[in-house]
């Protein structure tokens, strides 16, 4: 295909997603799958849950037509679409995380036993030589990665826009590495998928207006993650060392969602707290807390992640040294890890030289 093919068929799968977004608004108020103000979310009005659906639809789409070129496209896609479900279950009726997490760990079984895919080592990240996990280890490992990178996208989803943003940059940076390593197919499935978002993300930042405004909701954060993290998981591991990218790249790659939940649930442990009970103490919450806006939390956060993932693809380029990576984030998790427990005097330094004294109420 040439360039201009690849952007008609950019430019459809635009318009199609826009058309599936704008229909399931309706199907979401019909059916009362929408999200209500209450004590942790202060929007206002009812908001159709309908995000995450939208684009489910557009996404199995592109795998129906595409099937011949993908791998197992027919259990990825049997896998995504039962993930949504209970998505969509735990939106309209706030189903128990250990039903969701059972399900995700099953789908994640699935997907091992079809693809035969396991994170199977970690390269070099500890400066030891490639540290491989031996049979069965691999498949524990696998489960914890899987179910972690689907509630650190889940997590993170608390401000407009953000989670949208945040998964466009994760996956524009896998189309570049993608796409350097002369893998078009995959390369190009990232760029639908940054591009069926698009429409979700005007939505969402009410670019339609805000009596069009929808959210993702818990089924499309659930099924972003998963995208992601096999994305993450096929381009990390391979046979004989031949991969696509060392397995502490992919860790800058989603490197805020995955810092924001590890951080928030070591607070929450310390605090003698369920790791997955819900509060507003989030990165976004934090940003707000301080004095930004909802808008300026936005475009900081994805700005960071940017950050993080220019640093991951350059640490590829340049093949800086696993260990270098992997001990420069772990030291960038402590980092925000002690901004965040101790954000009351970045609060009160920030509204001291912004003049202000009371704190700014945070907004959803």
């Amino acid at each position: 295909m040439s360039l201009f093919d690849y952007a008609i068929e950019l430019s459809m799968f635009f318009f199609l997603s826009l058309a599936v977004l704008y229909c399931m608004r309706k199907v979401g108020y019909a059916v009362g799958l929408v999200d209500k103000p209450n004590a942790r979310k202060l929007h206002q009005g009812s908001i159709p849950l309908v995000g995450g659906i939208s684009i489910c639809i557009t996404t199995l789409y592109f795998i129906y037509v595409n099937q011949d070129e993908m791998m197992h496209a027919e259990w990825f896609a049997a896998c995504l679409t039962i993930l949504v479900l209970i998505g969509i279950a735990d939106d309209r009726f706030d189903i128990s995380y250990k039903l969701r997490m059972g399900v995700q760990a099953i789908l994640t079984l699935v997907m091992v036993y079809e693809t035969g895919m396991t994170l199977s080592h970690i390269g070099n990240a500890l400066g030891f030589g490639v540290w491989a996990f031996p049979p069965f280890v691999d498949i524990i490992v696998t489960l914890f990665a899987v179910i972690g990178a689907i509630n650190a996208f889940n997590m993170v989803d608390g401000i407009d826009g953000l989670l949208g943003g945040l998964t466009m940059v994760v996956f524009t940076s896998l189309g570049v590495v993608f796409y350097a390593h002369d893998i078009t197919r995959s390369a190009y499935f990232c760029a639908v998928f940054v591009t069926i978002l698009i429409p979700f993300v005007l939505f969402n930042l009410g670019y339609f207006g805000k009596v069009r405004k929808v959210f993702m909701g818990d089924a499309g954060s659930m099924m972003i993650g998963f995208v992601a993290i096999w994305i993450l998981i096929g381009g990390t591991q391979g046979h004989n060392d031949h991969f696509v990218l060392r397995p502490v790249t992919a860790l800058w790659i989603i490197a805020v969602p995955l810092i924001d939940m590890m951080t928030i649930m070591v607070r929450r442990i310390r605090k003698g707290h369920s790791p997955f009970q819900p509060d507003r103490e989030h990165f976004h919450h934090i940003m707000q807390r301080i004095g930004l806006t909802p808008r300026q939390s936005l475009v900081l956060i994805c700005s960071v992640q940017i950050l993080y993932a220019t640093v991951g693809l350059l640490g590829e380029y340049f093949a800086i040294p696993e260990y270098i990576m992997f001990y420069t984030i772990v030291g960038c998790f402590l980092f925000h890890t002690y901004w965040m427990t101790h954000s009351f005097k970045l609060a009160k330094a920030v509204r001291k030289w912004k003049g202000t004294e009371q704190p700014i109420e945070v907004q959803s």
